[in-house]
């Protein structure tokens, strides 16, 4: 199975939908299902259905090394990856004044558990975001560089008070995803 820890965003997506709207026309986009947005904590990847119990503590265990208490997360601004000269994401953040930073806690907190269980950690800095589109091909880049340089739109704000293991499976419409295990947030 393949594996992530994630904070969901899901009650947001008449937000995101709203969000991604701002691309519409923009060709070679793919936008993600807003029922879906999450924010992802760290990737684990092909991991064997009974290592679960295991991750499971060990988030268990980042979740109090964090000391993270149950907050808002306030969704807004864009941006792509890698760079504006070749979009491969295009995404809406996480302010930094309103969330990014319990966030960027957590994550290294997960990411140290995970690690100590044999998980490669992440090779790129973390950035707090959900995925609005993934670019196909560079069609409508134009489109996108100027959104995201003239927009600095807010969605709202939703209430964090758990971190999740997701499962991804691979299907028709892309990626669909399911919660193996939920960890609340300490209070």
């Amino acid at each position: 199975m393949r594996l992530f820890v994630s904070v969901d965003l899901g009650e947001l997506a008449p937000e995101i939908e709203r969000l991604q709207s701002l691309f519409e026309g923009a060709d070679g986009l793919r936008f993600t299902d807003p029922e879906q947005a999450h924010v992802t904590l760290t990737y684990l990847g092909e991991t064997d259905p009974e290592r679960v119990p295991e991750i499971e503590t060990a988030l268990r265990g980042a979740v109090e090394d964090a000391g993270v208490e149950p907050f808002r997360a306030a969704v807004g601004g864009l941006g792509v990856f890698p760079h504006p000269g070749y979009i491969r994401v295009v995404w809406v953040g996480i302010r930094e004044d309103g969330g990014a930073g319990e966030l960027r806690a957590l994550h290294e907190a997960v990411e140290e558990r995970t690690t100590t269980l044999g998980f490669e950690p992440d090779d790129h800095e973390f950035t707090p975001h959900a995925t609005l589109a993934r670019m196909d091909h560079a069609g409508g880049k134009e489109l996108v560089q100027e959104v995201i340089q003239t927009r600095d739109p807010d969605a709202s704000t939703v209430r964090v008070k758990e971190i999740r293991l997701t499962e991804s499976r691979l299907g028709s419409e892309g990626s669909e995803y399911d919660t193996v295990a939920a960890v609340e947030l300490s209070s």
